[in-house]
């Protein structure tokens, strides 16, 4: 009865298990006879079914994840804003506590000087490439631009000595563009040292007779126009009549009118800022000027001498260094290998509109190795190497240009320093003179300015006026502005905006590079000043 009683349950429950699947018996029988187990069609659902959920849930979590990371980034940089604008109101107050002013003389610099508070901040970080090599993935890309250029090299190589017979390692090309190097070093010290000297001499001897003088603003005047003078003279002249009497090659011109261009920018800067204290402290421009000139000494012996040994001695600037040292090669074989032997053969064509549609297609890539060369060379390893030696902590030459999705987006991030520059002391000073009425005049005074210098700069280099890059500025760059605004958003007007940047490389280097040939195949000895406007590539027929 016990075992009976035991059982009773025990059987139950065993029923109670194999009411539901009768299936089991079958499978149980065929198991006992040998048979083959049936997958069933359930289980391959389920598996699908959570492998599906589970891709679906880890793409929700990157989206979130990228969203947080997205808010994160706003929210630190506007706390970071808000934290340089508190810092400089405070620093700004603290100054106006040590130094008061009365009324008037408040009033007069209020009505006088631009408003300070939107300020260029300094603070100290890195450049964005600089972060972004870190990652193994876009490392991997600079790495794929490396043996890019070591085929450029092999297959320079092998051609040169299918053709010669022998190994060509002459560098003709790159000889040719720094040609006459020493009057370059020359005249570049020149303008440097002029720059040290005459501005602190003639300020000097302002300031000191500016106090204890009946005839202030004839003083002011006539050093006013001292200073002009010297900039128009030995800044302005001085570089563009050596690069043009002398003929010198396209690199070697690039260097003093660059050069040119950048003191012109630091006068003009230095005087812009230092005016409040020089002309409108008179009193305090003395000991002003002898701050300067010990922070004249300072740069111009001891700072130097330390940085020309740190310039041979740190590993960080001699990498910077080298980097630009191989992208000028780099470009050489573009020029050598994509450049030379497409234009040198249609240039001796007469215009054919077909040739012409080819020509712009074909100087796609080598257009934009070079501006990825220039950019690479120029605004990262060049100003990074320099902000090295003088130990200047922001780095922030340049943002994320390659994500715009807009051209106004690009203008503000692809070269930072230049903008910076046109924005506090060509856009905000327009506005200022306007009282802030005419903000797309003044934008178009910025789209000017740029233009015309860009142009300058490509004229005196090459030899020739050819204003297409001037039309590019002023005609599609304007309109891309315009209709390419920040509201256009999304991953298609990326697409555009690169689409446009590679044609707009494409049109540049094909124009210029027949215009160039066809100023050496097609001279004219005397040419009028209507010669000198009208580009020779139109009508040359060698």
């Amino acid at each position: 009865m016990v075992n009976e009683g035991a059982g009773g349950p025990r059987s139950r429950k065993g029923s109670h298990k194999a009411v539901p699947s009768s299936d089991q018996d079958g499978t149980g029988a065929e198991r006992a006879t040998g048979g083959e187990v049936p997958c069933p069609s359930n289980g391959t659902v389920e598996v699908e079914h959570i492998i599906s959920a589970k891709l679906q849930l880890k793409k929700k979590a990157e989206h979130l994840k990228a969203d947080l990371m997205r808010q994160f980034d706003t929210q630190v940089n506007e706390f970071m804003d808000s934290l340089i604008e508190e810092s400089a109101s405070l620093g700004s107050s603290h100054v106006s506590t040590v130094f008061p002013l009365s009324e008037k003389e408040k009033n007069k610099l209020r009505l006088t000087q631009p408003p300070q508070v939107q300020s260029k901040q300094f603070v100290i970080r890195r450049s964005l490439l600089d972060d972004l090599f870190e990652v193994n993935h876009i490392r991997t890309i600079y790495h794929m631009f490396i043996a890019l250029l070591i085929l450029f090299i092999f297959s320079t190589l092998v051609v040169d000595f299918i053709d010669e017979g022998r190994l060509v390692l002459e560098f003709d090309l790159l000889v040719y563009a720094f040609g006459q190097f020493p009057l370059v070093v020359v005249t570049w010290m020149c303008m440097f040292l002029s720059t040290l000297v005459v501005p602190y001499v003639l300020l000097s001897f302002w300031a000191s007779v500016y106090p204890t003088s009946n005839h202030r603003g004839l003083w002011t005047v006539l050093a006013g126009s001292l200073l002009l003078l010297y900039q128009g003279l030995c800044l302005g002249f001085l570089p563009t009549y050596v690069v043009l009497k002398n003929g010198l090659p396209p690199a070697s011109c690039f260097i003093l009118i660059l050069e040119q261009l950048l003191l012109l920018v630091l006068f003009e800067t230095g005087a812009t800022d230092n005016e409040g204290s020089l002309f409108h402290q008179g009193k305090c421009a003395k000991s002003a000027i002898l701050r300067t000139k010990q922070n004249k000494f300072v740069s111009g012996t001891s700072v130097h001498s330390v940085h020309l040994f740190s310039l041979c001695t740190h590993p960080n600037i001699q990498r910077q260094l080298s980097t630009v040292l191989g992208c000028l090669f780099y470009a050489y074989y573009i020029f050598v290998r994509l450049c030379i032997p497409q234009f040198h053969s249609i240039s001796m064509q007469l215009f054919d509109l077909r040739a012409m549609v080819l020509c712009v297609f074909n100087s796609i890539l080598p257009g934009v190795l070079v501006l990825f060369l220039a950019f690479f060379a120029f605004l990262h390893c060049w100003l990074n190497a320099f902000a090295e030696m003088l130990r200047f902590g922001d780095r922030m030459f340049y943002k994320d240009w390659w994500n715009s999705t807009s051209f106004a987006n690009y203008y503000r991030t692809w070269n930072v320093v230049v903008h910076d520059w046109l924005y506090y002391y060509v856009y905000r000073d327009f506005l200022w003179m306007t009282q802030k009425r005419f903000r797309a005049a003044a934008m178009l005074v910025v789209f000017t300015v740029s233009a015309v210098v860009h142009e300058y700069v490509l004229a005196i280099c090459f030899g020739f006026f050819y204003p297409v890059l001037f039309c590019l500025f002023m005609c599609f760059g304007m309109v891309f502005n315009f209709v390419l605004n920040d509201r256009r958003k999304g991953p298609i007007w990326n697409v555009i905006m690169w689409t446009a940047l590679f044609l707009g490389q494409g049109v540049l280097i094909c124009l210029y590079s027949q215009e160039w040939y066809a100023q050496r195949f097609c001279p004219i000895q005397e040419p009028s000043f209507i010669d000198l406007l009208k580009p020779r590539s139109w009508t040359c027929s060698p």
